[in-house]
């Protein structure tokens, strides 16, 4: 087996003009359009991978095969809250109150796990409120209250709604089958950390899945429309995705609507540069092989860099993420992680 490419090191400063190779991490990623035409790919994009929480818009599509956002009148708020990984913000926290009551459930129906905030300012808020913790604060709390909105459309029991074999999770398979166009039934289901099942495919499909979505590209007309109004929740609450000064947020911000792009667990992006041909929509999925979540941010940033053709606005944010400084407890430059330079060659 050949180990896949070095996309990016961690280097230590030595003094004032060099600096150490402390680390190197190997990935993959891939960049292609709707119909298949790869711009840019490194790595063995081939072997299945979990792609995790990257992939929520696609879980998002069930909202609307079910008929859940007619029923429930469910707006872009509730659709962006559905794709999201938010950080426990106080907006994301009413954000979610506000759907499940919308669905007629209650945070005791959520099946994603408690946390605490993963947010620095929303852990102060939280501890400074003295509440109780609940599953509300789940990273993932968004997501789950779209499946009970699944769930209560198709008139099904809420309880178990996480599992594999509930009606909502093989809704959710279908939708995430018919853009990827693969077939994850048998040994590609594996548990995700807010306990709903994981599918695993190539980073190809991944990619091309998310172009397919933003072309319309070979999906039902009702898939198609599905996923642009998923797409356009997320570009008009960039915030309800991740957090403010999250680069999630902070790009499909700045990019206006040019961009959807997802983080998951274990170092993946995946995403799509929208185009006003839609034939040269590219749908771009990342995995970085030891899971080290800064470094994805590092190289998806690069990849973006090279390939979106960027405006003097949407430059000035990728760089702010081309590359990470590293601080030690006394808040001193140690070193940075920087992308490979041969990344683009």
């Amino acid at each position: 087996m050949i180990a896949n490419p070095i996309l990016a090191k961690n280097m230590r400063f030595i003094d004032g003009n060099s600096a150490w190779v402390e680390n190197i991490h190997r990935g993959a990623f891939c960049l292609i359009d709707a119909g298949g035409k790869i711009t840019k790919s490194a790595g063995d994009i081939k072997t299945p991978i979990f792609p995790h929480s990257a992939i929520k818009s696609m879980q998002a599509m069930a909202l609307f095969a079910s008929g859940a956002v007619e029923k429930f009148s469910l707006d872009k708020k509730d659709i962006a809250l559905s794709c999201a990984s938010h950080n426990g913000d106080v907006i994301h926290i009413e954000g979610v109150q506000r759907f499940l009551k919308k669905i007629g459930c209650s945070v005791d129906d959520l099946e994603c796990g408690v946390h605490v905030p993963l947010g620095k300012g929303a852990r102060k808020v939280f501890f400074a409120t003295g509440e109780p913790l609940s599953a509300i604060y789940n990273a993932c709390s968004g997501k789950h209250a779209g499946m009970l909105a699944v769930a209560r459309a198709l008139g099904v029991a809420t309880k178990g709604y996480s599992e594999p074999s509930h009606e909502v999770q093989q809704l959710v398979q279908y939708c995430i089958e018919q853009v990827i166009g693969q077939d994850l039934k048998g040994d590609r289901c594996a548990v995700d950390g807010c306990s709903v099942p994981t599918f695993a495919a190539p980073l190809e499909s991944f990619a091309l899945g998310f172009a397919r979505m933003s072309s319309g590209s070979g999906l039902s007309v009702e898939l198609a429309n599905a996923a642009k109004q998923i797409f356009s929740a997320g570009a008009e609450y960039p915030i309800l995705i991740r957090g403010e000064s999250y680069l999630d947020s902070d790009l499909i911000a700045a990019f206006n609507g040019r961009l959807m792009i997802k983080n998951g667990a274990e170092g993946v992006y995946c995403g799509v540069l929208h185009s006003n041909n839609k034939e040269k929509n590219i749908g771009f999925a990342l995995k970085i092989d030891d899971g080290n979540l800064q470094v994805s941010e590092v190289v998806v940033a690069n990849i973006l860099l090279n390939f979106a053709n960027t405006n003097e606005q949407e430059e000035k944010i990728l760089r702010q993420y081309c590359s990470k400084q590293l601080k030690n407890w006394r808040n001193i430059s140690v070193g940075e992680i920087i992308s490979a330079s041969d990344l683009f060659s």
